[in-house]
């Protein structure tokens, strides 16, 4: 097929966007597909899984695929559509980088329980819109250009596997990508608004572990120390850390411990979700955190503490401004108006907005109730989100990216 850059168009982006609107049937197929595997985030051959899905749509394009391992999640997958003819000299090193990750909320079994619907233009199924449906626009977009004849620059497919429990293998990763990038557009669904997310929160995912000493509740009561009754109180003073006027909050979601019911608890464990919006406050609360951890509230109880996770938030720099800015006229010509918006949900974008890299995020396909049984994805958002991404990608120059 002729270049884009050679079509004598008004628009360049129109040869591009002419093939994915044919292209709806086999984005669906592509998306029934990957939702119909079981990928949560410790499930490793699920994500591989879900990544030889796309692998294989990617390479069928002509796109170089390469696979970066990780040891305990899902290894990540780097696709790379390279510059096409017109891209000048000015660009020819600057990555434009499309991101999205592969593991969902979900457990094992679950795509039994719920298998991919679709009906009167919903589909639905575990991590259908966060974030498969973003995926598989990625990959679409990746293979437009591919089959364009190339990107106005390096054109980076970014596939991770473990953003859901923070990163902790796909972080490096990402940051590496994003030091040198241009730009980097993270499809995470967009808002039920039709809005994209340009702040978020960061975040810590945390679990504290408690130990006390076991004894016979009823016949030995005093030679026990109760792990749990330490883990209520410790609950209590990291809830009360929570500051909504400064939008700090802790959660503690997940607790677990003892022995049997009658006997004084040997362990506890809860683990600790904290958000915070400033920079600043990370650590000022996490010193409270740890001091709490370090404080015996019932004597001769113990505990630790490990950060299991540690997202940085998206904050809002002049580039990413003007990258929304750019964004927003896109989608006013691939027919809808959005804007950004503050989420208070952590995303890998965080990572490359702190390496300097100007962000934008969830300009995936409109969904909704993600994490719940009753996840959603509204199709017809499907061609506009992507035909935006499209059209922003190639005017990313007008803005100065």
């Amino acid at each position: 097929m002729t270049a884009w850059s050679k079509i004598p168009v008004t628009d360049p982006a129109e040869p591009l966007i002419a093939w994915l609107n044919g292209q709806l049937a086999a984005m669906i197929a592509l998306l029934r597909e990957i939702v119909s595997i079981d990928s949560g985030s410790y499930n490793k051959p699920g994500i591989d899984a879900v990544g030889a899905a796309l692998r294989h749509f990617l390479e069928s394009h002509g796109i170089v695929v390469e696979t970066i391992p990780q040891k305990k999640h899902g290894d990540c997958l780097r696709a790379l559509v390279a510059p096409g003819v017109a891209a000048g000299a000015a660009t020819a090193n600057a990555k434009i980088v499309l991101m999205g990750h592969r593991d969902t909320v979900y457990p094992d079994g679950e795509v039994d329980r719920r298998p991919f619907t679709l009906m009167d233009g919903i589909a639905t199924g575990p991590g259908v819109a966060d974030m498969k449906a973003g995926l598989v626009m990625n990959a679409f977009i990746l293979a437009a250009f591919a089959r364009c004849g190339g990107a106005p620059g390096p054109l980076v497919g970014l596939f991770t596997g473990d953003e859901e429990i923070g990163s902790p293998e796909g972080r490096a990763v990402i940051e590496a990508e994003a030091r040198d990038a241009r730009a980097v557009f993270n499809s995470e669904p967009g808002r039920l608004s039709g809005n994209v997310v340009s702040r978020r929160k960061g975040g810590v995912f945390m679990v504290m572990r408690i130990a006390g000493k076991a004894a016979h509740s009823g016949g030995n009561f005093t030679d026990g120390i109760s792990a749990i009754e330490e883990l209520a109180r410790k609950i209590t003073a990291i809830h009360a850390l929570t500051d909504l006027d400064r939008g700090i909050t802790l959660n503690i979601g997940l607790v677990s411990g003892g022995q049997s019911v009658n006997t004084v608890a040997p362990w506890a464990e809860g683990q600790i979700d904290l958000r915070y919006v400033n920079p600043p406050d990370r650590d000022e609360v996490m010193a409270k955190i740890e001091a709490l951890v370090a404080q015996s509230f019932v004597p001769g109880t113990s505990a630790t503490i490990e950060i299991r996770g540690d997202f940085l938030p998206l904050t809002e720099s002049e580039a990413s401004a003007r990258l929304l800015a750019l964004y927003t006229k896109a989608a006013a010509a691939s027919g809808f108006i959005t804007r950004g918006e503050f989420s208070g949900g952590c995303a890998d974008s965080g990572f490359t907005a702190a390496v300097g890299a100007p962000t934008i995020c969830a300009v995936g396909p409109i969904g909704g109730k993600a994490h719940s049984p009753e996840e959603f994805l509204r199709v017809d958002s499907i061609l506009p989100r992507a035909s935006a991404c499209i059209r922003a990608i190639l005017s990313l120059s007008e803005s100065g990216l």
